[in-house]
């Protein structure tokens, strides 16, 4: 720790900082060395260093999507929160790894830009949603994205374009190779601002109606198994309210796990396994995580 204040005295550098202020669970462990880099070229000084030094470093966006286990992480948690930069460039936006993707969306709109309306209500990072090509309503981020900065495991700059993300559902070539965002640009079309609006009202509405936002979630929790819907095979398993410690199947949408109050990593763990179990005893259906789940055990 020492050693890494001493290396980069201008980045903020916080021991045992708690990932639950983090989370949208608000849910998991300690992180023993928690670094807030402000700029592209600290970011890159960080990871270099941790790749030089063998400290193992994890990226931690919006931690909309994500279960942190109880134990917390060791080593570097990288944290891109302050990498929050949006700008138009013509018809095209770039953002940088921090920014939220719902900000973007409300960045695109007030410059009459369309393409970004399905990511409205998506509660994550730029960085988060390039990861798992985030996507909503029918839209992907993989629709509009037309290249991305990236930074290799060793610190090495890459610009990646388009044919080379490799995009599918839930996927794309940065989490294959554990890349880390630092900046993605969008190509968007010229619209009708009233259009664009109409449409994003639509979508939150619709959102809004069917999610559990009253509750801290980790977003939809299980991938949409081929020729069925999660929360339809898990509704269908009777599984609907269910509750382990703190963690509940949501009452709105089977899809999702909310903390009612006081839920643990472990609850929330315990209650997909659960899940996963009751729907291939019950339909012969495994349900594969969306939500990242990383740290260690308590």
């Amino acid at each position: 720790m020492n050693n890494l204040q001493t290396q980069f005295p201008h980045i903020t550098i916080k021991l045992n900082e708690p990932l639950s202020n983090y989370t949208y669970t608000k849910t998991g462990g300690m992180a023993d060395i928690f670094v807030m880099p402000k700029t592209i070229e600290e970011t890159q000084e960080v990871v270099s260093y941790c790749h030089q030094n063998k400290i193992p470093l994890t990226i931690l966006g919006n931690g909309s999507n994500l279960i942190i286990k109880d134990g917390g992480i060791r080593g570097v948690i990288l944290h891109l929160d302050l990498l929050q930069t949006i700008e138009r460039n013509n018809t095209q936006i770039i953002a940088m790894s921090g920014a939220k993707l719902i900000d973007t969306a409300k960045f695109a709109l007030d410059e009459s830009l369309s393409g970004l309306e399905f990511a409205c209500g998506i509660p994550g990072s730029i960085g988060g949603a390039l990861h798992m090509n985030a996507g909503a309503y029918g839209g992907e981020i993989s629709d509009v994205l037309e290249a991305a900065t990236v930074l290799t495991q060793t610190g090495e700059l890459k610009k990646l374009q388009r044919s080379e993300l490799k995009a599918a559902y839930r996927f794309s070539t940065i989490a294959e190779k554990n890349y880390i965002v630092l900046d993605a640009t969008f190509s968007l079309a010229l619209d009708d601002k009233n259009t664009i609006q109409a449409k994003m009202d639509e979508l939150t509405a619709a959102r809004e109606s069917k999610q559990p936002l009253e509750y801290p979630s980790c977003g939809s929790v299980f991938k949409r198994p081929p020729g069925h819907f999660a929360g339809k095979l898990i509704q269908d398993s009777g599984l609907q309210g269910h509750i382990i410690g703190g963690a509940q199947v949501s009452l709105k949408h089977a899809g999702f796990i909310v903390n009612i109050g006081g839920a643990t990593a472990t609850d929330y763990m315990d209650l997909i396994a659960y899940v996963q179990k009751t729907v291939r005893e019950k339909f012969d259906v495994e349900l594969e995580t969306e939500v990242k789940i990383i740290g260690e055990d308590k």
